[in-house]
């Protein structure tokens, strides 16, 4: 699950970046993602709630206590990550 996390996380920290906007914590990406592109209509905002979730998974997953991810819940959020990420490098290429 980090593992798509940390590609979302990435895409956003380089899009925040790329618009002079920084950030010390992830919680802070989070934040100013989504007061920079979600809440302003440049993105919709099923990926400000996949990027949090996302990161709520990874958490649990890295920092819980026997927590797993089976492939059922896994598979779906591929394919969400895959448009997330293309969405991202849209704005990043503008």
């Amino acid at each position: 699950m980090n593992r798509l996390y940390y590609a979302c996380f990435y895409a956003v920290t380089a899009l925040l970046l790329k618009n002079n906007i920084t950030t010390h914590t992830h919680d802070g990406s989070i934040t100013q993602f989504s007061l920079h592109f979600i809440k302003n209509g440049l993105l919709p905002i099923k990926f400000g709630k996949h990027f949090s979730k996302l990161f709520d998974m990874r958490q649990k997953g890295d920092y819980g206590d026997l927590y797993d991810y089976d492939k059922e819940s896994t598979l779906p959020l591929i394919k969400d990550t895959r448009e997330f990420l293309e969405e991202i490098q849209k704005l990043i290429n503008i």
